[in-house]
């Protein structure tokens, strides 16, 4: 490979991308200076601006000022770079994309995707739909002698990409859609996703994507089978009711679900981020820094209850604290579905060691069991496994995981 075919770690349309990241976080951060000096001068009695977390007078000018020339700055820069980013990209080419570029932007979705997709930024992920590394449209479809008609969907989790399936174990790469397609004919296709959006959106348009490139496949499909881990599980299943809800004909080839490590109620560390928004909310000197809890995107904040379904958050402030509302979706009928939760402790450690789980997701959560019985997913006894001494990602890498797998959807 020559240097000119290397994948890049930076493209062109990042400059652009950048500067716009750049300009919000100046104002973040002089709306956040702000708030903290209005908090100081409302304790010595000095009124605020037009908001409680505004300054009034000649500091109120000095801030408005701020943010004035950072406007016009970032303004200028991204007129600028918008007029040279045809030309740099035909400089550029098609280059591949680098594994460390992948994972770069995949984190940045997941924290604020949300934002970056709001504010127009390129840097916000599209969903897409891969076979071969290559974007599944209706115009650019593999050829039949490329697939079958057994149709492995395979979803990552919050904050990673569709690269992130291959693994090493001690050395080895693993990856559970590779041996899966080679040992029981399934042709895998990613799915690539901006996981700092809501649940429910992601969920909505992926049914529509599939409904699309199935309706394109190149041989008759008989057989759709989802391998998801952790956040890819709770949007396939907003998929599988969005596609209910609409009617889409894909449903009726849906076979399997497996999930690895979903938090089918809820992650506590999304709880515990929540409680730091109360207690930084709890002084007027830590207030202003509340807008640092509150970066987390709409996708982290669905993980607090593993919410599906746009009834779920929509009308609510969700970094507000309260109780569980969801609407129960159980699992689709019809349909085997699988659960594979994982655990830090060993199989002989204390209960409560054991139901602490995977370092992100409990026990419970991953398994779908809940004390309201209306809540629980109800997988049957042998759709279940527990991986002890092992963690989130390992679940990934995990050759016992692979011939888990085998025996479940080669069964």
């Amino acid at each position: 490979m020559s240097t000119s075919e290397k994948p890049h770690h930076l493209r062109a349309s990042d400059l652009r991308a950048l500067s716009l990241l750049a300009t919000q976080a100046t104002h973040a951060v002089t709306a956040m200076s702000e708030g903290v000096h209005q908090s100081v001068l409302s304790t010595l009695g000095s009124p605020s601006g037009d908001s409680e977390a505004q300054t009034r007078g000649l500091t109120g000018l000095i801030y408005q000022s701020i943010h004035g020339v950072t406007r016009l700055v970032g303004q200028g820069v991204a007129a600028a770079l918008t007029r040279l980013e045809p030309w740099l990209l035909r400089l550029e080419g098609s280059p591949d994309e680098s594994f460390e570029r992948a994972a770069v932007m995949a984190a940045l979705n997941g924290v604020m995707g949300d934002r970056l997709l709001a504010s127009g930024n390129p840097l916000a992920t599209p969903m897409s739909l891969r076979f071969q590394g290559q974007v599944l449209t209706a115009a650019a479809m593999p050829v039949a002698s490329q697939v079958t008609g057994k149709v492995l969907l395979v979803m990552h989790g919050l904050c990673m990409n569709d690269l992130q399936w291959t693994a090493q174990s001690a050395g080895t790469p693993v990856n559970h859609a590779s041996a899966l397609a080679q040992a029981l004919g399934y042709t895998p296709v990613y799915v690539r996703y901006n996981s700092g959006r809501h649940v429910s959106e992601n969920g909505a348009e992926l049914a529509q994507q599939l409904e699309a490139v199935l309706r394109h496949w190149p041989v008759p499909v008989q057989d759709i089978s989802v391998l998801a881990h952790s956040m890819g599980g709770l949007v396939m299943r907003s998929a599988v009711y969005c596609a209910t809800q609409a009617g889409m004909p894909w449903l009726s080839q849906l076979k399997h679900i497996v999930f690895l490590g979903t938090p089918h109620h809820g992650a506590p560390l999304e709880r515990a981020g929540n409680w730091v928004d109360v207690i930084l909310g709890s002084t007027p000197y830590s207030r202003p820094f509340t807008k640092l809890g509150q970066l987390r995107s709409s996708g982290v904040t669905d993980l607090r209850y593993g919410l599906v379904l746009d009834s779920d958050w929509q009308g609510h402030d969700r970094f507000r604290r309260q109780p569980d509302r969801r609407t129960p979706l159980p699992l689709p009928a019809g349909v085997a579905c699988f659960s594979v939760a994982a655990t830090l402790a060993g199989k002989r450690s204390a209960i409560a060691d054991r139901l602490l789980g995977d370092g992100l997701v409990p026990l419970h959560s991953a398994l779908g069991q809940h004390d309201e019985a209306r809540r629980c997913l109800n997988f049957p006894a042998d759709h279940q496994h527990i991986a002890y001494r092992t963690g989130h990602l390992q679940l990934l890498s995990d050759p016992a995981i692979t011939r888990l797998l085998l025996s479940w959807l080669g069964a």
